[in-house]
């Protein structure tokens, strides 16, 4: 997920207390705490015991979070990329759940229901969420695990239940779904949508991580003429083959640009996706990019990059960047239903909830372990 512009905190309903009783008397009783990950400061964690959420406003909903994952933000988070975010916060925004209560201005949902959670909260209605900029919504946006507490702990409260939860289809695959919450979206909206890929492009993906695959898998929908994946792990080069590059180059050497020039007979690629968040990936796609071509920038970038107008001032590119708005979820969630994104196949390894800090030293050690998309299960 890309860094956030702005983010808002959801406003307090004036709907009296005695509303919320009458939407949560019939939900299972809870026990006053609950397990959930937590973010202690700059490459601090661990699992504790913590109060467990309540419905605060309208439009709440709590969710039993049945399966969960972690994304390469949270690792910006431990970083200390993402100040924002201060010690005590429930970090995640990913998930799977059974909905648990409601508040009393919720309608698409009800308690009982299995759903998808957004990784972006949005009411709907404000100036940016009619115009599609759910990411940017005045009263929600990115929160979850960012400025309230997610969705790695037993339950969550998710905001603007109504427009950020998706009832999961009879027989669906959970895990599967569990991609949709932000992965799939991102790649898809901030990579494919953005760089507006067509079938006659030549298209470079640097970054062959998670998201990375995430624009592969979703890129491919567009038939492009090729599709190159760029990356300096040879293990993840050759699951991007098999999830369907039509060509990977290592950039252990750093010559990626070389190659590409040399592959494309130096005209460069029409599109450049960086999908790490470094300095070094965005100068790539700055290198290898083709007069009037795009780049489209999906990574969390935590310092100054370099941007070299010095030689793309004359060459007509255009370089986008966006916080991805769970907009196309629907979508993309019939595309998987119907198989034609192979969303199941991100997933490496899987942990039980009470192995959270298993499933994080195995993400983070991604290039020892092999690992692309966790899953936790409750």
């Amino acid at each position: 997920m890309s860094k956030p512009a702005c983010s808002g905190a959801s406003r307090r309903s004036n709907t009296p207390a005695f509303l919320f009783w009458q939407f949560e008397v019939n939900s299972t009783k809870r026990r006053p705490t609950m397990k959930a990950l937590v973010y202690l400061g700059s490459g601090k964690k661990a699992l504790q015991d913590v109060a467990t959420p309540k419905i605060q406003d309208a439009t709440d909903a709590i969710v039993r979070m049945t399966h969960t994952t972690i994304c390469g933000s949270d690792l910006h988070i431990l970083k200390g990329d993402v100040p924002e975010v201060t010690p005590g916060r429930v970090l995640g925004h990913e998930g799977v759940g059974v909905i648990e209560s409601v508040g009393p201005a919720v309608s698409a949902v009800k308690p009982g229901d299995r759903v998808i959670i957004s990784c972006i909260s949005a009411c709907g209605t404000c100036e940016y969420c009619r115009r599609g900029m759910f990411s940017h919504c005045s009263t929600g946006g990115w929160v979850l695990g960012h400025t309230i507490d997610g969705t790695q702990a037993e339950l969550v409260r998710t905001p603007h239940a109504n427009v950020s939860l998706y009832r999961v289809p009879p027989g669906a695959d959970d895990e599967a779904l569990v991609m949709l919450s932000d992965i799939l979206p991102t790649g898809y909206e901030c990579g494919v949508l953005n760089a507006r890929i067509g079938p006659s492009d030549t298209i470079a993906i640097v970054g062959a991580g998670p998201v990375g695959l995430a624009v592969l898998l979703t890129a491919r929908l567009y038939s492009p003429d090729e599709l190159i994946v760029i990356d300096t792990d040879l293990n993840r080069l050759e699951v991007a083959r098999a999830f369907g590059a039509t060509a990977v180059i290592d950039n252990g050497d750093g010559r990626a640009a070389d190659e590409v020039m040399q592959r494309t007979g130096g005209r460069g690629v029409d599109v450049a996706i960086e999908a790490v968040g470094v300095p070094a990936t965005l100068e790539l796609c700055q290198a290898i990019i083709a007069p009037g071509g795009r780049i489209a920038n999906v990574g969390v970038h935590g310092r100054s990059v370099p941007l070299h107008l010095e030689t793309l001032w004359s060459r007509n590119i255009t370089l986008t960047t966006r916080l991805v708005d769970t907009t196309t979820m629907p979508a993309l969630l019939q595309s998987v239903i119907k198989g034609r994104i192979e969303a199941k196949r991100l997933i490496t390894h899987r942990f039980a909830f009470g192995a959270m800090l298993d499933a994080y030293a195995v993400f983070e050690q991604a290039a020892r372990t092999k690992a692309l998309k966790v899953i936790v299960t409750a």
